[in-house]
């Protein structure tokens, strides 16, 4: 066991030399091969050895990254390819098949050839979804060249209709060679229609992937037009020149199921979690865990329902809004969304990189579909925000917002960042290992070269205005969000910076961004996209109120001072964005404060008052740094001011196992101009030469007055996955829509589904008699009538949980 330890850690570190030093003279699986030890326990090993926050680079980190990335892709196909060829492809075929030809060896052939064509054609390491559609190719093209007799149903029929039409599976001998491969390659798809059939992909992008990609890649390697199946050895040898060049993971030896590739057991298994049952009489009916493969077709397929209906032009609806307008929007519309399609191409092709000069390019045209699909869902969301703006102020000419430019390409931006984000999606089971990709958030702003704080004033406002969003998009734009909280917003040449020093000049220094003593009232989401887009003066507390004609092409265009002492009104952006970042600094101190400081309790709103006046006052200190380096040094200065023992190696390692962490935020972190180092040397020269004289205040004998905790509300982004009960009693529960789990036939069927309540009401389907109905009612009634004889003998006001459509615009407070 000694000689063993001993091993894998010289194997980790001649990795870290290698990489440091950029003399890799050894592929990653040579290192894994030489040391006997598995992927997954590398990776944990490295993490145990980087103990100090220097033992690892970033440089390391990043290619570790990639690794585990690419790792995870090649595991999730791979077990979806030997389930699909169990499909396929009979165990034990007739005694009529040669001896020669074997299942195994055919599917050791696509394995392989699948491999060349994910390296050659694919530059995208990340992208599980493009990849899965390429597999589908190579498994259609081993489908044609394989005789009837080795095949299951339906493959077995759709070859023999193939054959039927004329296309030859295996070509004659006496053929033209250039004839035999635009046999091999011919048009019949009915094949590829049975697997994306099978698999729930969508027909019309595999076809894509297939002509623009899978068929130049077999020209290219010159087995287009052999007869018959492609040789393993010419494959191989093809292969090994990529795998080498790489030198990364030997994807072959997944076909002989080797030790170095096998995944983690324990780590694939936290992700099966067992529902919980209420109530032991109701029918339990578990919802089987998803494999990647299938989360991500099922992610596709309802946002391929949401946009098939939908179109790539504005809609009647739209086109009236726009001639409501003052100065008609239509044409610079138009051009914007044409022009940042061509940006988008381009920058795509830059991002894939120089690899994918030639087959690769072709890929630029399914992303140019991904682009349409995005247009299609930015032409919706605006239709339906400005339905949710005309009946909250009961206007129709939106000209000023209509004709702003930034909130049009922020709304597309957050519209392709779904469509991307649905595609591009992390092939790994585990919540805590990072997603993040080269063409992930926040590379689309810089494609539309779009500020983040301008970014963030149209998430919110877009997720209400599609109310169809899956779970995972609504998490995914409330990262984004967090991400510009946490440090994009706060890069050097942000808008964010202008905005918090007109308010500061406003009333002097003594004025603040928001004011510590709202943190404890309730959190209202009631502030629209074009509240944030066009009214940097406007308060907060104003409501708007059917305004006079002369101001609804801006329904915000309120005058900043309508008399001499009028006091400046506050910026409703920059005062919303101040309250969730207080919000969101808070919760991730908590967590962290949880890990390290729980026997410690009193030194929690230390600990907050600290970060929240480095926030407020000393906000310089948050350029291009990040939130949590902040978080990290409120801590450890108070703990050391208090005579508490907590090391910096302590709290970063706990808090490299928080959620969404990057391990370059404390080694990697800015001191003063282009110069980086620790957030040990961060702490010593920076903030605790800033915060000195603050810091001791806290072992003096009039510490600073504590910061108020920030009321915590429901996230606009989150469901509850359990039903959740109507007050008052009565047996009524609302549960949301949960995610099936296959599509062939559209959404499952209500009646599939288990209701936790006694009725259960289905759009679409019959009800039964009316009575039904009437009872509801009477339930909800009664509901709402406690509810406010509550309200009426209690002091504090207490937040209404009553269902009801949003038409004004403004929420219920949370509860």
């Amino acid at each position: 066991a000694y000689n063993k330890k001993r091993k894998e850690t010289w194997g980790v570190c001649i990795f870290i030399a290698a990489v440091d030093l950029e003399e890799m003279t050894f592929t990653f699986t040579e290192l894994l091969k030489s040391v006997s030890v598995s992927v997954c326990t590398f990776f944990q090993f490295l993490k145990e050895v980087d103990v100090n926050m220097d033992t690892v680079s970033t440089k390391v980190d990043s290619t570790v990254s990639r690794l585990k990335k690419k790792y995870d892709v090649l595991l999730a196909l791979y077990h979806k390819f030997e389930r699909t060829c169990g499909l396929i492809y009979l165990e034990q075929p007739s005694s009529e098949i040669s001896t020669e030809l074997s299942s195994i060896l055919v599917l050791k052939n696509c394995w392989i050839t699948f491999l060349l064509a994910k390296g050659k054609v694919l530059q995208m390491e990340d992208d599980l979804v493009i990849s899965f559609q390429l597999l589908l190719c190579v498994l259609e093209y081993f489908i044609k060249l394989s005789p009837p007799a080795m095949l299951k149903e339906p493959y077995k029929s759709a070859v023999t209709a193939v054959t039927v039409n004329g296309s030859a599976r295996t070509p004659r001998r006496g053929q033209n060679r250039n004839t035999r491969a635009s046999k091999q390659v011919d048009t019949d798809t009915k094949v590829i229609e049975v697997l994306c059939k099978e698999h729930d992909c969508n027909l019309d992008e595999v076809k894509n992937v297939y002509f623009t990609s899978f068929i130049p890649f077999l020209n290219s390697i010159g087995i287009a037009a052999s007869n018959g199946l492609p040789e393993v050895e010419v494959l191989s040898k093809q292969y090994d020149e990529l795998y080498l060049s790489n030198k990364d993971i030997d994807a072959r030896l997944f076909l002989d199921n080797d030790e170095t590739l096998q995944p983690d057991v324990t780590r694939y298994s936290q992700s099966k979690t067992t529902p919980v049952k209420n109530n032991p009489d109701e029918e339990f009916n578990p919802i089987l865990p998803q494999t990647p493969v299938r989360a991500a077709m099922n992610n596709i397929q309802q946002l391929m329902m949401i946009l098939n209906s939908a179109t790539d032009k504005p809609s009647d609806t739209l086109i009236m809004y726009f001639n409501n307008c003052t100065v008609n929007p239509t044409d610079s519309i138009l051009k914007r969304v044409e022009c940042l399609q061509h940006i988008f191409r381009k920058k795509f092709a830059e991002a894939v990189g120089p690899g994918c000069a030639e087959i690769g390019s072709q890929v630029t045209r399914i992303y140019g579909w991904r682009y349409k699909l995005a247009v299609r869902l930015y032409y919706r969301v605006m239709e339906s925000m400005l339905k949710s703006e005309e009946e909250r102020l009961s206007v129709h000419n939106f000209s000023k917002l209509l004709n702003d430019n930034i909130f049009h390409t922020s709304l597309l931006a957050c519209a392709v960042e779904v469509v991307m984000a649905t595609y591009v999606r992390n092939a790994s089971q585990s919540d805590t290992t990072s997603a993040e990709t080269h063409l992930s958030f926040p590379w689309i702003l810089n494609v539309f070269d779009l500020k983040a704080f301008d970014f963030y004033k149209v998430i919110e406002s877009f997720i209400r205005a599609e109310p169809s969003l899956t779970k995972e998009m609504m998490k995914h734009l409330e990262r984004c969000e967090h991400q510009i909280m946490e440090s994009l917003a706060w890069q050097s040449g942000s808008p964010l910076f202008d905005l918090i020093k007109q308010s500061k000049e406003q009333e002097g220094q003594t004025d603040q961004p928001e004011p510590a003593s709202t943190f404890n009232m309730p959190f209202q989401h009631n502030h629209t996209a074009a509240d944030l887009y066009l009214s940097p003066v406007r308060s907060p507390k104003k409501k708007a109120s059917g305004p006079s004609p002369s101001a609804t092409s801006s329904p915000d265009a309120q005058p900043a001072a309508n008399s001499q002492t009028q006091k400046p009104q506050k910026s409703t952006s920059l005062s919303l964005f101040y309250k969730k970042v207080y919000l969101l600094a808070y919760l991730r101190l908590r967590t962290l404060f949880s890990r390290l400081l729980s026997e410690h309790p009193d030194l929690e709103p230390l600990i907050w008052t600290l970060f929240q006046h480095t926030l407020q006052n000393e906000y310089e200190l948050m350029r291009d740094r990040h939130l949590d380096q902040i978080m990290m040094c409120s801590m450890y200065g108070i703990c050391k001011v208090k005579n508490v023992d907590l090391r910096f190696k302590i709290i970063v390692s706990a808090y490299k196992e928080l959620p969404n962490t990057n391990q370059e935020t404390f080694k990697r972190v800015l001191i003063r101009e282009e110069q980086y180092d620790s957030i040990i040397v961060f702490y010593n020269l920076v903030f605790m030469q800033k915060l000195k004289t603050n810091i001791l205040q806290y072992a003096s004998n009039r510490p600073p007055t504590p910061s108020p905790i920030p009321h915590m509300p429901r996230s606009p982004y989150q469901f509850s996955n359990s039903p959740r009960r109507v007050p008052a009693g009565n047996n009524i529960y609302i549960s949301p829509l949960k995610s099936p789990y296959k599509f062939s036939d559209g959404f499952q069927s209500p009646t599939k589904m288990t209701p936790r309540s006694r009725f259960l009401v289905s759009i679409g389907e019959s009800f039964g008699t009316s009575d039904k109905f009437q009872k509801i009612n009477q339930m909800l009634c009664n509901s709402d009538g406690q509810l406010k004889r509550s309200a009426e003998v209690t002091a504090a006001p207490k937040p209404l949980k009553r269902l009801r459509f949003d038409i004004d615009g403004q929420d219920e407070a949370d509860g």
